[in-house]
């Protein structure tokens, strides 16, 4: 690392957090450290261990009628190509595209009957990730989604390493951003890696530093750096200045602490590990997650798009964009291994009864297949004029996978229609999603307020309540 980029860490920080905001947000830190240490208190789970989420992000929306939630029996304008198999628990049914998850059922619970009004992307997402009720799409979100929530609420400046982490950031969809912190202040987002993981190549900026004497010299520059602001923070009345000390604390601990490298180094990992999850960018964002909240991060997103969806990069399988059932064919191997890695890992390395796993997208998709002419050719889509197959929006019915937490694993909750179209038994909602996330992080989402930007308090959740289905274990 050259001198300059020392001295631009130190002054900037963590290299994925956007520094305008800043000072506004820190100007309430006594207030928010008190809020945090309560919340942090109660975020254990019985056995006395800090709680931790994992949210892998399915872009566009998957279709949950060929993987979760197959419907054999519906008419052919509906009916998935792909066979229903079974699973190692009985009355659970996947499809064929998922064979490793279907080993591994009793260790998670699929909810079936997600619903909501959001059929854009961005309303979708923001239904999901933030509570937000509008149907309408926005360009950007106006309530903090629950991933900053979270981070606010368990802050800590005694934090060697992030507490919320994203691995190719949850963050946009086309112009669209579809979370953020908003009102909470940029403080709260994020560290972000990007990236691929996979690469030879691949680093983290702004992570440890393996040379002793670099570290020191890049101390001693915060030292100097903090002297100047001191000078300032003499005439200062609004304590905007403290922002600035502990944005350079964290970026001091990131670039000196040997914990936080290897928690993003891959390399530590044997290369049986690796391969396990996949050589490729899906299975080792996975990897990185586990390693990530092994490590004591305790919010961890990352999205699945990019080349190993198909030609337009994202699950969104319109028949514009991708032959359907071609496109969840050609991702379907390298994320049944992804996922069913990560799962198997969380258990088998003791993480089960305080990490969750969640798996979702903003949606499902539409039951009645469309067809469509291609608007481009590429991978998983005929070239452009081709009538294909497609599914469309679908935010009457989404299937959302959640595994480890502690929870009762191996069942199915709630049920669509014959047809996947609607849910007929136990039809949950966004609020309760986000209910359900709050309690395993041990905030209760109906007595929280959090200051907006003209400081009015504004509860966290307006409505929902935790699916009992997915309570802790007795």
């Amino acid at each position: 690392m050259q001198r300059r980029d020392l001295l631009k860490a130190g002054l900037y920080g963590f290299g994925g957090l956007s520094f305008s905001g800043l000072l506004r947000a820190r100007a309430q830190a006594k207030d928010i450290a008190s809020a945090a240490g309560s919340a942090f208190d109660k975020s254990l789970n019985a056995a006395g261990e800090p709680t931790a989420i994992i949210l892998v992000w399915l872009r566009g929306g998957c279709s949950h009628l060929d993987t979760w939630d197959p419907k054999p029996d519906a008419p052919s304008e509906f009916r998935s190509p792909f066979t229903p198999i079974n699973t190692n628990v009985p009355g659970i049914v996947l499809t064929e595209l998922l064979p490793s998850l279907s080993k591994c059922a009793d260790k998670y619970s699929l909810l079936r009957s997600v619903a909501h009004t959001g059929g854009g992307h961005p309303a979708g997402s923001l239904q999901v990730l933030a509570g937000d009720p509008a149907a309408a799409d926005k360009t950007l979100p106006l309530l903090p989604d629950w991933m900053s929530v979270a981070n606010y609420l368990r802050y800590s400046p005694k934090r060697k390493i992030p507490n919320y982490v994203t691995v190719n950031p949850v963050d946009r969809y086309d112009s669209f951003t579809i979370a953020g912190s908003t009102y909470l202040g940029p403080s709260y987002e994020p560290f972000k890696v990007t990236g691929d993981p996979s690469r030879p190549d691949f680093s983290v900026p702004n992570i440890g530093l393996s040379d002793p004497s670099r570290a020191a010299r890049f101390k001693s520059r915060i030292n100097l750096k903090r002297g100047l602001d001191r000078l300032l923070a003499e005439i200062d009345q609004t304590g905007a200045m403290e922002a600035f000390d502990d944005f350079d604390r964290q970026a001091l601990s990131l670039l000196t602490s040997k914990d936080a490298a290897q928690a993003f180094d891959l390399s530590q990992e044997n290369q049986r590990t690796r391969e396990r999850y996949g050589m490729n960018q899906w299975g080792q964002q996975c990897l990185m997650a586990r390693r990530l909240v092994e490590a004591g991060v305790e919010i961890v997103t990352t999205e699945f798009d990019g080349p190993l969806c198909g030609r337009v990069a994202n699950w969104d399988d319109h028949a514009v964009n991708h032959h359907v059932f071609d496109a969840i064919k050609f991702r379907a191997p390298v994320f049944d291994q992804a996922i069913s890695a990560l799962i198997e890992d969380v258990y088998a390395r003791g993480l089960d009864k305080r990490v969750l796993v969640v798996v979702t997208g903003e949606f499902g998709r539409t039951p009645r297949i469309s067809h469509v002419a291609s608007s481009g050719g590429g991978v998983a889509s005929g070239n452009k004029g081709t009538v294909q197959p497609g599914r469309d929006h679908w935010p009457r019915a989404n299937t959302m996978l959640f595994a480890g937490g502690g929870i009762q694993t191996g069942q199915i909750i709630g049920k669509t229609d014959s047809r996947g179209e609607d849910p007929v038994e136990r039809r949950v909602s966004p609020g309760d999603f986000l209910a359900t996330l709050y309690s395993h992080l041990g905030i209760d989402a109906h007595k929280v307020a959090l200051p907006d930007f003209a400081g009015r308090p504004v509860p966290i959740l307006t409505s929902g309540t935790a699916i009992s289905e997915l309570s802790p274990k007795v």
